[in-house]
This record gives C-alpha cells, sequence and structure tokens, in this order.
C-alpha cells in the first residue's frame, strides 16, 4: 500500500516538474525570439549602428540648393565580419553639403558557398547621422552573394545643408556581415 502511494505521489512530481520545465522552455524561446527587436530598438535609441536607418525613404531632393562656400571630407571605411573581402573603391571624397553623390563599395565573397548579408552603417561624428542623407544604399536591403561572387554597390547620398559649419569631416563606416539564416528560421 506504501509502494503505490509513492508510486502516485512520483507520478504527479514528474508531472509537475515536466510542466515546470516546459513553461521554462517557453519563456526561453520566447525571450531569444524577443531579443532581435530589443537589440534593434536599443541600438536605435542610443544612437549605436542603429539597424533600421531612418533615411531608407529618403527622396530625391526637388530644389536642393548646394552650399558651394563650403566643403565637407566623407571618409569611407568597411569591415566584414564573413567570409567576404569588403571595401570602399574610394577611401575619402570632398563634398558640397546639398550635393547628390554616389560611391561604390566592393565585395567579394571568397566561399564556395551562397551567403547572405547585411551591411550596418555607422557615422562619426555621432551627430553627422542626422545629416548624412542616403537616398540609395545596399544596406537598405539583404545582399545575396553566390560562390565567388564580386559585386560593387552603390550608396546615393547627400549632406544636409544644416550639418554644423564646425563639422568638417564626416566617417561613414559599414560593417558587412553574414545574417546565417535568421529569416529563414522565423518564417
Amino acid at each position: 500500500m506504501t509502494k503505490s502511494c509513492e508510486d502516485g505521489s512520483g507520478r504527479y512530481l514528474n508531472r509537475q516538474m515536466l510542466g515546470k520545465l516546459l513553461v521554462i522552455a517557453v519563456m526561453m524561446f520566447g525571450f531569444g525570439y524577443a531579443l532581435i527587436p530589443l537589440y534593434k530598438k536599443i541600438c536605435e535609441v542610443t544612437g549605436v549602428n542603429f539597424l533600421t536607418p531612418k533615411d531608407a525613404t529618403v527622396d530625391t531632393p526637388a530644389n536642393t540648393q548646394i552650399d558651394k562656400t563650403r566643403t565637407v571630407t566623407i571618409e569611407f571605411d568597411g569591415n566584414s565580419q564573413g567570409p567576404w573581402r569588403f571595401r570602399p573603391t574610394v577611401a575619402s571624397m570632398k563634398v558640397h553639403p546639398g550635393e547628390m553623390t554616389q560611391v561604390l563599395y566592393e565585395v567579394v565573397n571568397t566561399q564556395a558557398r551562397t551567403v547572405d548579408a547585411q551591411a550596418i552603417p555607422s557615422y562619426a561624428p555621432q551627430q553627422s547621422a542626422a545629416f548624412f542623407k542616403k537616398v540609395e544604399c545596399f544596406c537598405f536591403t539583404q545582399q545575396t552573394l553566390a560562390p565567388h561572387q564580386a559585386k560593387q554597390m552603390p550608396v546615393v547620398f547627400y549632406i544636409d545643408p544644416a550639418l554644423p559649419k564646425d563639422v568638417t569631416t564626416i566617417t561613414l563606416s559599414y560593417t558587412f556581415f553574414e545574417v546565417a539564416g535568421l529569416e529563414k528560421k522565423r518564417s
């Protein structure tokens, strides 16, 4: 009689433990899934490597006034986290605020497999990000690179003439990293 009571209470305890473990597993999955939008929001609020470019819908300005009295030096940088070579085709250029300009970045997939990648921009000084207006950029979408593919990707931009006069140099830096199927796992 004692043995059957122990078996019944043992099963109850096992079911209770299984329930707790399932709840913990679901909570861990939910937390991991919520980290991506949480990380994006934190980066956007702090201004560090923001992942969702706010200027992704910038239209070409109709009557832009080019400030020929000022010249701003734009320095370009490329960093990669993955199986490729990534770099700008020019190290720097001088532009007038309001002037539409294009620069190319080059990427070469060095692997014998297809990879999906995304570029994340950052700006220095940080306050210049609000004045650096990208009309077209490879960073707006994910890039798929075939095995050993080389690709030149444009960035079309202008510097808002409201840029503070004391800012004479802006550095645009991209970090290009492999997405590793994050979007595929979500769907």
